[in-house]
This record gives C-alpha cells, sequence and structure tokens, in this order.
C-alpha cells in the first residue's frame, strides 16, 4: 500500500528533475556564452555557490586569474555571468525593462517580506516608490536626525557602565543591531521595541537566529533552494521554520504598527473635520500615510492597506540589518587605524553640540570622506543579481578575448541568462582607483581617479547604494543614521582591536558582509559578532 503510494510520486519527481535536467544541458550546449572561461564547477548540485559562501576573497582571485568577466556556476550550477566592466554595468544598472531581479530573487523576498518595494518591479515599482519618496527625502530625514541620536546616546549610556580603567572588550556588532532595531522602530513607525532594554524581544530573536546564528549560511542557501526549485517547499527543509516564523512575527507587529496609526488619523480626522496632517508625527510610515492619503494622488495610483503593510518587513529588515552592518565595519576600521581615529573625533569636537542637526553632520568634510571610504571599503551588500528579461547585447568597456584569441567588444545575452553584479569588486577595483584600492584611506576622496565617474552609483561614485531606479530609496535615512551613531561613540570612546588582526572576516549570509569572529576564545564564541577593545574618552 505504501509503495503504490510513493511510487507515483518519487516516479513524478523523477520525471520533474530529468526535465530540469534536460533544460540545462541544453541551455549550455547552446548558450552563446559558453566561449566564457571561469572556475571549474566542483559540484552538479552546488556548483561554486558553497566554494563563494565560504571564501569572502575568491571572487577577488578569480578575477586575478579571469579577468573582469568570467563565468561561474551557482547554486545547481545555474550560469552566472560575473563583470566589473562598467560599460556593461550601466547598461544593466540603468534598463530595468530588459535586467530586472530574477524570479527566484523575487520569490525570496515575497517569502522574507512580502509584496513591498523590494518586490515589485516596472509601472508597480514606480507607483510605489513616488508615494515613498516623500518619506525619504532630505527634509524628512532632517526631521530624524533627533531620534537617531537619541537612541545613539542611549547605547552610549550602556557602553560607558560596561567600561572600566584602561578598557573593556564589547561586542559592539549586539549592540548596534539593537539601537539600529530600536531606530526604525521609532523614526520608522512611532514604535518602541526596546532593543537596548533587556527585555525579550521576539522580533531581535528571529533576527539573530535567521541571520546571525551559526546555520545562517545553509538557511539562506536552503531558500535559494526553494526558490529555484519551487518543489522544495513542500519538504521541511532546515531554516523554513524560522523564516515562517520571522513573517508572523514581522506581519503581526506590522498589523499592529498600521492599524495604530490609521486610527490615529481617523481621530485627527474626526477631531479638525478636514484632511490629514499628521501634525507632531515625524516617523516614516506617518509620512507615507499622508503621501498616500493626498489629493493630488488620483485614486488608480494610491497603495492599498495591504501594500503599505508589505513595506513594514522591508523597513525591518533593510533599515535593521545593513546600518548595523556598515557602522560595525566603521568602528572596525577605526580601530585599526588610530590616526583617523584620532583625527576624526578632533574634527568631531569642533562641533559645539552634543545634539547636531543633519546639515552640521554633514559639513564636516573628514567625516564624510570617513563615512565614504567605509561605505566604499566595507559595502554591507557585497554583490546583486539581474536577469536578462529577453535576448540583448552586452557592450563592454574593454574587449573580452575568449580561449581562442578572438577579440569581442559586446557579448550576446540570452533570455533567462544570470548578470552577477559585484559590488564590492567595483569599489576596490585597481584599475578604477588605483594600486591603494584595497587599503583604508579617507584622504583618497580630495582627489578621486577620473575613472570613479563612470560608476553607476546613486551616492559618491559608489555601487554601494546600488544606482538607475532600483537604487537605495533609505539611502539617506541610513547615512544619516550611521553619521549619528558614530559621532556620538566617536566623542565618547577610543576603540582598538580586541582580537589580532586576520580574525575578524567579513561572512556573507545572504548579500550582506558582517563581521564574524574566525577564532573563537573564551570571552567570545566564533560567529558573528564584533569584540573590540572600548575605552572612555577623556578629553583634555
Amino acid at each position: 500500500m505504501i509503495l503504490r503510494i510513493l511510487l507515483p510520486i518519487l516516479g513524478t519527481f523523477a520525471c520533474y528533475a530529468l526535465f530540469h535536467a534536460a533544460q540545462f544541458l541544453y541551455r549550455e550546449l547552446t548558450s552563446p556564452l559558453r566561449f566564457i572561461v571561469g572556475p571549474p564547477s566542483p559540484s552538479l548540485l552546488l556548483g561554486n555557490f558553497k566554494k563563494v559562501s565560504d571564501d569572502f576573497d575568491l571572487m577577488s582571485r578569480w578575477r586575478k586569474q579571469f579577468g573582469r568577466t568570467f563565468r561561474f556556476r551557482g547554486l545547481f550550477s545555474i550560469s552566472e555571468l560575473h563583470t566589473s566592466d562598467l560599460k556593461a554595468l550601466n547598461h544593466v544598472v540603468g534598463d530595468n525593462t530588459i535586467y530586472r531581479r530574477a524570479p527566484a530573487q523575487r520569490d525570496q523576498q515575497k517569502r522574507m517580506l512580502g509584496t513591498g518595494i523590494l518586490y515589485m518591479e516596472t509601472d508597480q515599482h514606480k507607483r510605489q516608490r513616488r508615494i515613498m519618496n516623500q518619506a525619504f527625502g532630505v527634509p524628512q530625514v532632517k526631521l530624524l536626525t533627533e531620534v537617531f541620536l537619541e537612541k545613539a546616546v542611549q547605547l552610549r549610556d550602556i557602553w560607558a557602565a560596561r567600561v572600566e580603567g584602561d578598557g573593556s572588550m564589547v561586542d559592539v556588532f549586539d549592540g548596534l543591531r539593537r539601537v539600529t532595531l530600536d531606530v526604525i522602530g521609532q523614526a520608522g513607525f512611532d514604535y518602541n521595541f526596546n532593543a537596548l532594554d533587556d527585555k525579550p524581544n521576539e522580533l531581535n530573536n528571529v533576527f539573530t537566529e535567521l541571520m546571525h546564528s551559526p546555520h545562517a549560511q545553509s538557511y539562506a542557501a536552503v531558500r535559494l533552494a526553494q526558490s529555484i526549485v519551487p518543489i522544495l517547499k513542500l519538504f521541511p527543509l532546515p531554516g523554513s521554520r524560522i523564516v515562517a516564523r520571522a513573517r508572523v512575527v514581522m506581519d503581526a507587529i506590522g498589523g499592529h504598527i498600521v492599524s495604530g496609526s490609521k486610527a490615529a488619523l481617523e481621530e485627527e480626522r474626526a477631531s479638525t473635520g478636514k484632511g490629514v496632517s499628521l501634525t507632531g508625527r515625524r516617523d516614516l510610515l506617518s509620512v507615507l500615510l499622508k503621501s498616500n492619503l493626498s489629493k493630488d494622488l488620483p485614486d488608480n495610483q494610491r497603495m492599498s492597506d495591504e501594500e503599505v503593510v508589505a513595506q513594514i518587513p522591508t523597513f525591518f529588515l533593510a533599515g535593521h540589518e545593513t546600518t548595523s552592518a556598515s557602522v560595525a565595519w566603521a568602528l572596525y576600521a577605526l580601530s585599526l587605524h588610530p590616526k583617523v581615529q584620532s583625527k576624526l573625533r578632533d574634527e568631531l569636537f569642533t562641533l559645539p553640540t552634543d545634539s547636531p542637526s543633519m546639515d552640521e553632520l554633514n559639513s564636516l568634510p573628514y567625516f564624510e570622506a570617513f563615512v565614504r571610504e567605509t561605505m566604499r571599503l566595507h559595502a554591507p551588500a557585497v554583490f546583486t543579481t539581474r536577469m536578462a528579461m529577453q535576448d540583448d547585447v552586452l557592450p563592454l568597456a574593454k574587449p573580452y578575448v575568449d580561449q581562442q584569441g578572438n577579440e569581442h567588444h559586446s557579448l550576446p545575452i540570452r533570455k533567462g541568462q544570470i548578470i552577477h553584479i559585484p559590488i564590492w569588486a567595483v569599489n576596490t577595483d585597481k584599475e578604477i582607483w588605483g594600486e591603494d584600492a584595497l587599503e583604508f584611506k579617507p584622504e583618497r576622496w580630495n582627489n578621486l581617479p577620473e575613472g570613479v565617474k563612470g560608476i553607476p552609483g546613486v551616492w559618491a561614485n559608489l555601487l554601494s547604494f546600488y544606482g538607475g531606479p532600483h537604487n537605495c530609496i533609505g539611502y539617506r535615512f541610513s547615512l544619516a543614521e550611521m553619521k549619528a551613531l558614530l559621532f556620538t561613540f566617536l566623542r565618547a570612546f577610543e576603540f582598538a582591536p580586541a582580537l589580532p588582526e586576520g580574525d575578524i572576516v567579513p561572512k556573507i549570509a545572504g548579500l550582506i558582509q558582517r563581521p564574524n569572529v574566525l577564532v573563537g576564545t573564551k570571552h567570545f564564541k566564533r560567529g558573528s559578532g564584533l569584540p573590540l577593545v572600548v575605552k572612555a574618552y577623556k578629553r583634555d
């Protein structure tokens, strides 16, 4: 009886696998890019995926070996074209009609975050972004700087209570993940997560398990595999329950936040008898709701309640994980470069206030250069991908020479081809930035090479916030928060390494690089974290 049930199931699964294997073989044998060189694939199932995930520097070594354009294999041996050619990247980044997120990538985002702005494409993306732009504009971010500073001071005081004498070891990454969650709660939704308090916080717990546990990398691989081969969603693979639990928590909090905000708006409308002004409310959600209810916006362009709720998980993750990683890498760079730290601190003290405005923070030239250098060398997202939605021709600034010695001034791209956009590689390319591209030097921003102008980024000639129509909508928010945190911490503390150089390495989970302890000690376990020696700064 059991065999009668299992045999048809197994037969169906085998046919499904054979069908996709035949498709894969046909694509490979007829691919117009089959002449492109690249590393060998050690596994039909994993391709180069595991090696790339385990070794942050592997792509750099491949670029030295194969050049700036080569092919490698992703999960299930799917072909990915890696290119750091700026002409090619400008073509891909600027054209979101041909080059979009792959269906598997969008499916992952939908399962994790819902149908928010990161999921949408083409006209739906433009519609949502038009409404949301007001929430992330310069005037709004200026208003939120005070919130950033308030939370920074709260974490500063927590660290100050732990620091003794000549300094104490502190896992700064743990504190940064908590403070950025509190910031996005307060500045994003006027909601208190109280993550900096030692109270249980379910959202922080699921984020920690999902993004920072020893199994985070394998969970990310499982999510990608399920999105590429949807039938795998039927199986209880590792990490599936955690994703489901994270969505339940995010959706529950999101629904509570939106219902509370809408109730406040209705109360204001009823009490004034006028439209919604949101007087005194400065959080992103309130501004978004106000923009969505504008009389100037046609009804067919408004976002539904479901679409508004869908933005909240995106705010949670994007506004929490990336900024905490950026500030962590900034503090790590300062710990390794005491002269930079001293020079930066001296400039920060030229502001005669503990609560500067965003304009005052942006007026400090060395601070600006330091933040740019951090985002160049330690961009949170190390790569992204796009898929060709139709056949195309990819132009090249530098001809590609194949194994037969033939020059190619462009590459034929078939519909379905994945383009790997190496954000970190472009930000550290020696042909663009010079021979010192891998060195941390804020002074480089006083005299940039001409070649950086060709990088298709939305900010500072960097790819860190991407570019084109899908550039990061919250980059001003992230930079202002980063500056407020660093301003507060650098005026209160000195930072020094707690472990030998080389024991802190980047670890990629999903697309984000996070600081990771390579060798555990009795004080700090191996895994996600950034222990530094923190010492109270006493100004003469």
